[in-house]
């Protein structure tokens, strides 16, 4: 275990689980990971290596025995039968049977229907009556003449979930980890390998447990396939709800007028529509219509009388054109099915998490760490909805005055939600609460500057806010900063210019292409500061150093942290852009001053060596030296032509990515790689 892994088990002893485990016990089981995670709480919690092995025998020996597959259902009815009573880890879901005025279970995987049960199970657990709910349960089998009485008999049900929880001693453990320390735990607890998240990255997953604890908080996510989108709302906690897009009725959401029975927003925290994207799928507007209200108002009606709920709205799609497409010629809400696609539906969602920035999940990304069972840190998440955090920036930052009362909404639920799920037990920094501030305004800011593209009577906003002595920050997005030239358009202007593009490539046949004399010199090159984004995309060695490598002789790279495979292949692009940005009949001579790997210094100079019989075919002289002081802390290129380049993060400037994969473009080509927070300093020395 790592030292963060200790930490975890010293303060939170038998409420955390090794995330690995959910794997080794699954096997064919189709069940949610919070199911098997709370088997595993019972016999795993804890880091000992002899009690977790054991542990995981009994949760394995658990599902064999009592899980029921769909195809094995005869075979555990049998059992039922001959023992006469027998547990069982089933879905099970309850309706009333208004002809015998009694509630009946049907048991999703054993296929028997019209067990009885008592009211005051019902009572005590009304899920049951709604999609139904993972249970463990005892079945007996008692044969009757009359066939209208069922053999089968419910004799004692579980819903599997935590029954109680002390928020007082996790509210204090709090204390005890680092912001970073903290936020590595709850992204451990969701399952993933927290080295491979940026700060940014990390908080977007975040975003997504904000509908558990904050009510009524309406949320929308479209990006490409394979990042996990749904994961969080199928997985992740009893409380919450994961239905396709097209399934969903007026009745089944809301109420349904001839029963009287409520929706499922009576009944779970959560509700997540998956699937939610497509031009083509067909959508009821009445649906839409109540939908409006619900997510405005927090009530809805069907003309019998007004109700009120507070289950959070989450809506998950995929997207088929990149964000550069989708902002040249339509918006970022351009998948959504046309009935959905209108402004008043959008201008009601908190925040748009830009599904573009995450990456596709992949093996490497899973934890093997400590993090919560699933279920106690549901119950946590769950228990804090009854608390409002939304006040907690007001003594160091008001937002702007513009800022409409749907927006600022937006950005205060949001706001909450992170600071219960970050600082629970309070105490966050002026920095803290900026960081979470800022990034709460970028996720509306997403929504309205779309809503603006496509209905032009939304006015410009300044998304911004001003600190205690008056100097005003303003937040943008990052694709804002990524493509300026296409985000502010409407989709008006969008049509004109593909229109012009269209003529003037026309116009470009008729006559002889002849570079002009702008196209043909060199760029001038001047001093500046670069800042970059996490998760910012369309940077490369070749666009960033190429102009100011170009026409040296001699270059020397100081950088102590190029030892690991990944940091040598960065260095490796960087030869390759001094390869692109050199005359064929020119040699330049590059110079590496690092350190040597503590362990693995040998293959280190083994890498360093190939690279130098490598580059000597295309006129790169290397050459390297290990500073034996070890007290090289500064990263900078310098040109023998007058140019120094200060690097804050070295050439490590890009986020993980598969490396192994050969067809992957993000392997190939550097621009298409999310890139970490960095700066760049280009000076021009005498």
């Amino acid at each position: 275990m790592n030292t963060l892994d200790q930490k975890i088990n010293e303060h939170f002893p038998g409420l955390v689980v090794r995330k690995d485990l959910v794997k080794t016990v699954k096997g064919n089981a189709i069940v949610p990971s919070y199911v098997l995670e709370y088997l595993l709480g019972q016999y795993c919690a804890t880091n000992d290596e002899a009690t977790i092995q054991t542990g995981i025998e009994t949760v394995k020996d658990i599902l064999a025995k009592h899980y029921v597959h769909r195809n094995e259902a005869g075979l555990v009815r049998s059992n039922i039968k001959e023992k006469g009573r027998y547990k069982i880890i089933d879905k099970i879901s309850v309706s009333l049977n208004e002809k015998t005025d009694a509630y009946e279970a049907q048991f999703s995987n054993l296929g028997i229907k019209k067990v009885l049960v008592d009211s005051g199970t019902v009572k005590t657990h009304p899920k049951l009556l709604v999609s139904g709910v993972w249970c463990i349960a005892d079945i007996e089998y008692e044969f009757a003449e009359d066939q209208n009485i069922s053999p089968w008999i419910l004799s004692t049900l579980k819903p599997i979930q935590l029954s109680h929880f002390d928020f007082d001693a996790y509210v204090e453990a709090r204390q005890k980890f680092s912001t970073d320390e903290w936020i590595d735990l709850l992204i451990q607890s969701i399952g993933f390998n927290p080295e491979m998240f940026g700060r940014r990255s990390k908080l977007t997953q975040l975003i997504r447990l904000i509908p558990f604890c904050e009510r009524n908080y309406n949320l929308i996510e479209l990006g490409p396939k394979g990042t996990g989108k749904s994961h969080v709302y199928s997985e992740f906690s009893p409380h919450g709800i994961l239905v396709s897009g097209g399934e969903v009725t007026v009745p089944k959401l809301f109420v349904n007028n001839s029963t009287g029975k409520i929706g499922l927003v009576g009944y779970w925290d959560c509700v997540a529509f998956d699937e939610f994207a497509g031009k083509q799928k067909r959508v009821d507007k009445a649906l839409v219509d109540i939908l409006k209200n619900y997510m405005a108002n927090k009530s809805f009606s069907r003309g019998v009388e007004t109700l009120g709920a507070e289950a959070s709205m989450v809506f998950v799609g995929n997207t088929r054109h990149t964000v550069p497409y989708m902002l040249k010629h339509s918006d970022l809400f351009d998948e959504l099915p046309d009935k959905f696609y209108d402004s008043a539906f959008l201008d009601r969602l908190h925040f748009y998490i830009p599904g573009w920035e995450v990456d596709i999940i992949r093996g490497e990304m899973f934890s093997e760490g400590y993090g919560f069972v699933v279920d106690y840190l549901a119950e946590i998440l769950r228990s804090m909805r009854n608390y409002d955090y939304s006040d907690q920036y007001r003594e160091y930052f008001t937002l702007s005055a513009d800022i409409s009362t749907r927006d600022r909404d937006g950005i205060n639920k949001t706001f909450s939600g992170l600071m219960k799920i970050l600082f629970p037990q309070g105490g966050a920094s002026k920095e803290e609460i900026e960081e979470v501030l800022r990034f709460s305004i970028e996720g509306r800011k997403r929504v309205k500057d779309q809503l603006m593209r496509i209905d032009t009577t939304y006015g410009e906003v300044r998304f911004g806010y001003t600190d205690a002595d008056g100097k005003e920050a303003l937040v943008t997005t990052l694709e804002e900063d990524e493509y300026p030239s296409c985000y502010h358009k409407t989709v008006a202007q969008s049509d004109i210019d593909a229109g012009e593009t269209e003529i003037s490539s026309i116009a470009a046949t008729d006559v002889d292409a002849v570079p002009s004399v702008s196209e043909t010199d060199e760029p001038e090159l001047e001093e500046k500061h670069l800042t970059f984004q996490e998760n910012q995309k369309g940077v490369s060695f070749d666009n960033l150093f190429g102009p100011y490598l170009r026409g040296a002789s001699q270059i020397i790279v100081t950088d102590p942290y190029i030892r690991f495979f990944y940091q040598i292949r960065n260095f490796m692009e960087l030869l390759e852009a001094i390869v692109k940005n050199k005359a064929e009949e020119d040699e330049v001579a590059v110079h590496l001053v690092t350190c040597r790997d503590e362990f693995k210094g040998e293959l280190q100079e083994e890498s360093f060596e190939k690279i130098q019989e490598s580059a000597r075919t295309v006129g790169i002289d290397f050459t390297w030296e290990f500073d034996g002081s070890e007290t090289i802390h500064a990263r900078h290129i310098v040109t023998d032509h007058g140019w120094k380049i200060s690097l804050d993060r070295g050439l490590d400037i890009f986020q993980h990515y598969e490396m192994n994969e050969a067809f992957a473009f993000s392997n190939r080509l550097q621009q298409f790689r999310s890139s970490k927070a960095f700066e760049v300093t280009f000076i021009k020395q005498s």
